[in-house]
């Protein structure tokens, strides 16, 4: 008889683990920025509502004491209204850059960097107010710009952070901070302006995100396998449910993608031999198949998937399908110029490329919004490009070799 010699499975920490204290870490960072956000528009009250003349001479000791702890200003309502939305202009400028170069450079680096610049300008908000209101508005942009990128970046950290069946409780743990921020700047900020002045609450929550952008980074790290503070059976957890599960599934869809282009390709030249279908005919019936599918497949993925297998497959027939555009569109170039292919293809391939840079940036963008439910919506938009493509290809697609495109034979007369 023989002994099963396999070890039995680890224990993986769970809610006590390192990677969920990483979450509440990202938490914490959402609601210093939400906080750092939130509070002028609560601090603004104090710093303009006065409605005694500043400088009289009979002014009491106590209101002396009041205005040095409360200093207060003559902004009228518009240059208000400019302070309180300069934020908002910092947050939409940065969005497609770190939307982009959040795949690219280090999150760690971006994240920790930008919280630390917005807490520094947190701090330097009153001493900017008493110099003039052009300083509190660049402030307030800068700032904005920063959070824009902590908030925007930090989605990065779960493609290498999160095992696939753990997403969406370390996600909704990490931008749940979102939610507390306000909360906390309801709570305190009425007090702390009553107690200590309006600009503690800038010198408060800029200590805070100081305090939280030091510990960003002490304890996070790019990838979870060069961490040296997380368990060994913790890492080999999360990298194995990574590595080993995205790089089998994302290697199917370019296996069937290999088997529909060939069979894409044997089809069409089988239509043509056999004289069943036209030369347009078959480019178009081709490129139908590889824009249509695609689009079908992924439209009907938020609606009839419910287990992970079949979310699985409908991404598979999703990217698979593309592949019968090999005997549409595809060559269709050599139909109508073959002498100019080579030329034609390149431009073609320039396009997509930048296609492909407008795209990642795009999803980036619509992720940002909802990081599960917003997967649907790249879906149906990916799937409206398809389908406004495909309508312009079957208006203007044709398979004879054009004028400009035929060689002139030169005869001697």
């Amino acid at each position: 008889m023989q002994m099963d010699n396999r070890l039995p499975p680890k224990k993986v920490p769970g809610f006590c683990s390192f990677r969920y204290g990483l979450s509440f870490l990202v938490h914490c960072c959402n609601v210093i920025i939400t906080a750092q956000r939130a509070c002028l528009n609560l601090t603004m009250v104090v710093m303009v509502n006065s409605t005694d003349p500043h400088g009289l001479p009979n002014t009491s000791t106590k209101k002396l004491l009041d205005n040095i702890k409360n200093p207060m200003y003559n902004w009228s309502p518009d240059i208000q209204g400019i302070i309180l939305s300069s934020t908002s202009y910092g947050v939409i400028i940065i969005q497609v850059p770190v939307g982009y170069f959040s795949g690219i450079y280090s999150t760690k680096k971006m994240i920790g960097f930008a919280l630390c610049l917005s807490s520094v300008l947190s701090l330097l908000i009153p001493p900017a107010a008493g110099i003039g209101v052009a300083w509190v508005v660049v402030c307030r942009a800068v700032q904005g710009a920063a959070q824009g990128i902590v908030a925007t970046a930090q989605f990065e950290i779960y493609v290498k952070w999160a095992p696939p069946l753990e997403r969406g409780r370390l996600t909704s743990m990490s931008t749940s901070g979102f939610l507390l921020g306000p909360f906390i700047v309801l709570l305190v900020t009425g007090v702390i302006c009553e107690s200590l002045g309006w600009p503690m609450v800038f010198y408060i929550f800029g200590a805070c995100g100081c305090a939280v952008c030091l510990l960003w980074f002490v304890l996070f790290y790019d990838d979870p396998k060069d961490h040296p503070c997380i368990s060994i059976s913790e890492k080999e957890y999360i990298t194995s449910s990574l590595v080993q599960q995205n790089g089998f599934l994302s290697s199917l869809p370019y296996l069937f993608a290999w088997i529909c282009g060939n069979l894409a390709g044997q089809l069409s030249d089988f239509f043509l031999t056999r004289n069943i279908l036209s030369v347009i005919a078959v480019r178009k019936l081709f490129t139908a198949a590889g824009f249509l599918l695609p689009a079908i497949f992924g439209v009907c993925l938020p609606y009839l998937s419910s287990t992970f297998y079949s979310i699985v497959i409908f991404l598979i027939l999703a990217g698979a399908t593309g592949s019968f555009c090999l005997g549409g569109v595809f060559i269709n170039g050599l139909d109508i110029a073959p002498r100019y292919f080579g030329f034609i293809k390149a431009c073609s391939t320039l396009t997509g490329m930048i296609g492909g840079l407008i795209a990642s940036t795009l999803t980036g963008l619509i992720l940002k919004q909802d990081p599960e439910s917003a997967w649907f919506k790249t879906f149906i938009l990916m799937a409206a490009i398809n389908v406004t493509g495909l309508i312009f290809y079957l208006i203007v697609a044709t398979a004879e070799i054009q004028d400009w495109a035929k060689e002139k034979q030169h005869t001697r007369l």
